[in-house]
């Protein structure tokens, strides 16, 4: 019975393996979109990566490191400090002190938006990272001009900026908007255009694309006469924009560090409240709701940002109980000193 079976197994492997590549439809469905997506989906669903689980714990901890945050990520490569400013930002704790300990000059990517990042720490940011080619500064409400200036001079790869969002950033842009455009000294063409770089004393040459979504009709023709390479809120389209492609980072739906954290658990910001960008048309209203609720949800929404600087508020006590102890404990001097001298034998051995 079992020599009898044996041969028809066989044959049914056999009979089943080129059953795909018999059909003359076969070809047609591995091609098909439905089975490239199919495949796409089961790439996405793939475990995480032990950086990127790493990430997370870092980050779910991120406010107990700010202080050691200089030691701690010095030797980090720059993909991995790069993630934890998108981490930072996401948990309301990008400042001047995480982005001048994480900065690393091999960056092209900088994503500031909505962070508390003032002039002191873009202006430090900017004198190590000077390959940058997009730059998002929306929303950041302590930037003014003069770090702005100073991002437009340093940085002569910058070919995307985001800025606006919010009432003091669009001062801020309206006040460097004459920072994008060319000022000439003592040289003679009939467009700024024909001309070299290094006639140009004054301008964005290397910038594409502006993304300023509240830009006011004005401005935007002063911008298309004096800076026609600049375009400005680029909209999507099969065939691009003017017949150039648009890039991603140049789309006002997506934020630019999101590719960073794609692989890194949502879990790790949720306790911040993080709202991913959306486009316009999905952002939901809450005008219907009743006024209770609207209290409520306010609520949960404060005490939600408020809960990381309890949480560290919290732990600032315990380890100052903890010092005190050990200060007033004689047992506990005892056993820090012995612990001391420990160490230093060893090191020496």
């Amino acid at each position: 019975m079992d020599k009898a079976k044996a041969p028809e197994v066989v044959v049914g492997v056999k009979n089943s393996v080129p059953k795909l590549s018999s059909n003359p439809n076969s070809e047609a469905k591995i091609h098909s979109p439905f089975f490239q997506a199919s495949v796409l989906a089961m790439k996405k669903r793939k475990p995480p990566s032990l950086v990127s689980l790493c990430l997370g714990v870092i980050g779910r901890h991120f406010e107990d490191i700010i202080e050691d945050l200089t030691e701690i990520a010095a030797n980090f490569p720059s993909t991995m400090k790069m993630a934890l400013v998108a981490i930072a930002r996401r948990r309301r704790l990008l400042n001047d002190e995480v982005i001048v300990a994480l900065a690393d000059c091999s960056w092209q990517i900088l994503d500031l938006s909505g962070s508390e990042v003032s002039d002191f720490g873009l202006s430090q940011v900017v004198k190590t990272c000077k390959h940058l080619q997009a730059v998002d500064i929306s929303c950041c409400s302590k930037l003014t001009s003069a770090s702005v200036s100073e991002l437009l001079q340093n940085c002569q790869s910058l070919e995307i900026l985001r800025w606006g969002g919010c009432p003091r950033s669009e001062n801020t842009a309206r006040r460097c908007l004459a920072l994008l455009k060319p000022t000439l000294e003592h040289v003679e063409g009939d467009s700024w255009e024909e001309l070299d770089t290094s006639e140009i004393a004054h301008g964005a040459t290397s910038l594409r694309w502006l993304l300023w979504p509240k830009i006011e009709k004005d401005q935007l023709e002063s911008l298309s006469e004096e800076c026609p390479r600049i375009i400005v809120n680029p909209k999507p389209s099969l065939l691009g924009y003017r017949g150039v492609d648009i890039p991603r980072e140049a789309r006002l739906d997506v934020s630019l560090d999101d590719p960073i954290v794609e692989d890194i658990d949502p879990k790790t910001w949720a306790v911040s409240g993080f709202v991913p960008r959306t486009s316009p048309s999905s952002v939901s209203t809450t005008e219907d709701l009743p006024v209770a609720e609207k209290f409520r949800l306010a609520f949960l929404e404060r005490d939600t940002r408020l809960a990381p600087k309890r949480a560290k508020n919290a732990r600032q006590h315990q380890r100052r109980a903890e010092k005190e102890w050990v200060m007033m404990n004689s047992r506990a001097k005892a056993l820090a000193l012995a612990s001391l001298a420990s160490k230093s034998l060893n090191i020496r051995n």
